[in-house]
């Protein structure tokens, strides 16, 4: 009985000797405020995404990590976001790696890339990220060939998006040709090559600028992001999808020395908080998308039309040969490109095999409508 008695009060001991570990490994953890800002609008869905993460990230470590979430032009214009980090003049930003081609063409590769992305959705070019060697790419971009001090991780789904918004229809591809529309990225290069005149500019220049008459069309996101911006008050022809960014994914980005100041603990927390606000955003925003294309449509009398196929197959041959070109004088792009084809090479054709096509059963409960 006494050994008994004294086995209990050991693993009494042992457990309360746990427990004070425990919170002794929670007290000594220094409280953090990392200062970042998005290139996105506060009133828009990607923002909003940004402070989820936030927010998620406060609840992990009981309020002592933080991140501040300012939207774009808070500290620094929208584009100089990533300069900004890497030189600390903010820790950290939420944003889309294709804004950067100026600097790298290589950089729209890691957003999943223009056209077809060799067939892969949103969750095989993640499989591609985590599995496939592209994370660590991803990396090696932004550290040795830009020679920038960050650190990135993908955060944000923000597609399929549409192929536009135009101020009259557009039948086929000669109808497009000569317009001036906002476009971004290396994509804007294949538009450029199909016939049309493009400008880049960010998300909130674009309404100002289509009032004024200075763009005849503009590509943003689609649904509730488009809804959000006002695009309904200046046109009425909306074209979707689009083979632009139909798999298209934000980033986070911290900076180096930030980073590797903070504990492993807080970086898994990162890590992981990154990861869910992907996951439980992308469904939340296929819902958004849903119910901004019903109030498009019945509330705002926008016309939504299926964009030409001849128009989309066009858009594949052109990016086919232009990332070709890119290729060929850029070893470092035709690095990631050849590990995107590579993967895809196996996982697209399995998964056409195993999956049935999206509308087999869609068209069976929800039939097209006919006009």
């Amino acid at each position: 009985m006494a050994r008994l008695k004294l086995a209990a009060v050991s693993a009494a001991m042992a457990a309360v000797l746990s427990v004070a570990g425990w919170a002794g490994t929670a007290t000594a953890q220094q409280a953090v405020t990392l200062k970042m800002q998005s290139t996105w609008p506060a009133s828009l869905t990607l923002h909003e995404q940004f402070v989820y993460f936030a927010e998620r990230v406060s609840k992990m470590t009981g309020g002592m990590l933080k991140v501040e979430t300012q939207p774009a032009g808070a500290v620094v214009p929208a584009f100089e976001v990533l300069d900004a980090v890497s030189k600390k003049v903010i820790d950290g930003a939420h944003s889309w790696g294709a804004y950067w081609v100026g600097k790298n063409k290589t950089a729209v590769l890691f957003t999943g890339g223009p056209g077809g992305t060799f067939g892969m959705d949103f969750i095989d070019v993640m499989g591609w990220m985590y599995h496939g060697g592209g994370w660590e790419l991803y990396q090696e971009f932004y550290r040795d060939v830009l020679k920038l001090n960050v650190v990135v991780f993908p955060i944000l789904p923000a597609g399929p998006q549409a192929f536009g918004w135009f101020k009259r229809p557009i039948k086929d591809l000669a109808d497009f040709k000569g317009m001036k529309c906002r476009q971004t990225g290396m994509a804007a290069e294949v538009f450029t090559a199909m016939g049309m005149r493009v400008v880049n500019m960010p998300g909130g220049e674009i309404i100002p600028s289509a009032q004024r008459g200075v763009i005849d069309c503009a590509e943003w996101v689609g649904g509730i992001e488009d809804l959000r911006l006002g695009f309904h008050n200046v046109w009425k022809y909306h074209y979707t999808p689009g083979m632009h960014e139909n798999v298209t994914i934000g980033e986070l980005l911290i900076n180096g020395d930030i980073w590797k100041s903070l504990s492993p603990g807080y970086q898994e927390i990162i890590k992981s908080a990154a990861n869910e606000s992907f996951l439980i955003w992308w469904g939340k925003w296929q819902r958004q998308n849903a119910d901004a294309l019903k109030e498009l449509q019945e509330k705002h009398k926008v016309q939504v039309l299926k964009t030409p196929d001849d128009i989309l197959y066009e858009f594949l041959k052109t990016w086919d040969k232009l990332a070709a070109e890119e290729a060929a004088k850029n070893p470092f792009f035709k690095k990631v490109l050849e590990s995107q084809k590579a993967y895809a090479a196996m996982v697209v054709p399995a998964k056409r095999f195993m999956f049935p096509a999206y509308d087999f059963a869609a068209n069976y409960y929800w039939p097209p409508k006919t006009n």
